[in-house]
């Protein structure tokens, strides 16, 4: 069965990147109901920490070394996640911008599936090269500011570059990134702003 992941990345279910993403998933279900939709929480599934064992493991493999018990069972985490996501046809990711980029816990998430070997390769005469096979991918990015028509209020959006990089980094190059905002200020505003990135989201799920 095809399969899309949605990786979600807000704590609250009230969110406006979560409210995003449930327009597009509930327009994709309609549009392809054959296909399994296998949700991501980064707030509720167990993730590993970056630390210890498997801090030790990036590095071991990168040194052509072999693992310890403890830097197989870590390493062994990254795997499980880049194997998820590996699997995917289709990828939505929806987050809210936090102090200008990304929620630590997606942040945490790419740290723990970018790992040599697994997700990227290195080569001494092309540098660094992807492992996985590129698919389209869309990106909910909710925010205080409107960085959509340019009234961002002095604020930068170094969210969408790091994703952008990261995603292509480990292979995934066909990126479109849906913003949502203002997400404060004037209740107009916001309305507005909602109500076209719904519009949007709608009627890419229907082609997606």
């Amino acid at each position: 069965m095809a399969k899309l992941l949605h990786l979600s990345c807000s704590p609250r279910a009230d969110s406006e990147s979560s409210a995003g993403a449930r327009i597009f998933l509930d327009g994709f279900r309609q549009a392809r109901p054959d296909w399994d939709i296998d949700v991501v929480d980064l707030w509720r599934d167990r993730m590993p920490e970056f630390a210890g064992p498997i801090v030790q493991a990036k590095y071991a493999r990168m040194n052509g070394e072999a693992f310890n018990d403890a830097q197989r069972d870590g390493f062994a985490e990254a795997e499980r996640m880049a194997v998820r996501f590996s699997l995917a046809e289709r990828v939505l990711i929806s987050t809210p911008m936090w102090n200008f980029g990304i929620p630590y816990k997606l942040k945490q998430w790419f740290d723990v599936v970018i790992q040599p070997g697994l997700t990227f390769r290195f080569d001494p005469a092309q540098g660094y090269l992807p492992l996985l096979k590129d698919r389209p991918t869309i990106v909910i990015l909710a925010s205080g500011s409107d960085f959509a028509t340019g009234m961002n209020r002095g604020r930068t959006d170094m969210a969408t570059p790091y994703l952008r990089e990261a995603l292509r980094f480990i292979g995934v190059s066909d990126v479109r990134f849906v913003p949502i905002g203002p997400t404060a200020g004037p209740a107009e505003a916001i309305r507005a702003a909602r109500d076209s990135a719904h519009r949007r989201l709608a009627e890419m799920a229907k082609r997606f």
